[in-house]
């Protein structure tokens, strides 16, 4: 160590079970704290540098709970796979059943989600299309898509 600076070795056997224990207290899982600790380190040593003694705690905390915090983000943008979702079907065979079960939709739901996935108007462009209200459109989608997914599930047959 030298004067206010200390090395990143001796950085890390100081404080990497402080930033463990608060990884774990923020996620309640060992496995991720780890995971946050060592993304944690990592991020200090591709800085680069000396660290300051005086402040290096806080810093350190606030690493891992800036990381938390944007991997907690990134998984809420992820949908889970539905579990009733059959790997074995080539992708194929799931057109197929998609489009019949759009098939099976009444013509005015078909219409709108054709507009909107198919051919990738906006709500906007679909509201101005058929002569209704933005919010009417996304209210009709999203009930033709909960029907359609209805119908993917077997629920209506």
């Amino acid at each position: 160590m030298d004067g206010d600076f200390i090395s990143f070795h001796d950085l890390y056997e100081r404080y990497a079970r402080d930033v463990h224990r608060f990884a774990y207290y923020l996620t309640g899982n060992a496995a991720d704290a780890e995971d946050i600790t060592a993304e944690t380190f990592s991020r200090v040593w591709t800085v680069g540098g000396a660290v300051r003694v005086a402040t290096v705690k806080s810093y350190l905390i606030k690493i891992a709970r800036n990381y938390f915090l944007e991997t907690r983000r990134k998984r809420r943008r992820e949908t889970a796979l539905d579990p009733s979702f059959d790997l074995a079907v080539s992708p194929s065979e799931q057109l197929f059943e998609t489009r019949d079960a759009i098939d099976r939709l009444p013509e005015a739901d078909r219409e709108l989600i054709l507009l909107r996935a198919g051919a990738g108007l906006s709500y906007e462009e679909i509201a101005a299309s058929m002569n209704l209200t933005v919010t009417a459109v996304r209210v009709r989608i999203h009930r033709a898509r909960t029907r359609l997914a209805d119908i993917l599930k077997g629920e209506i047959v």
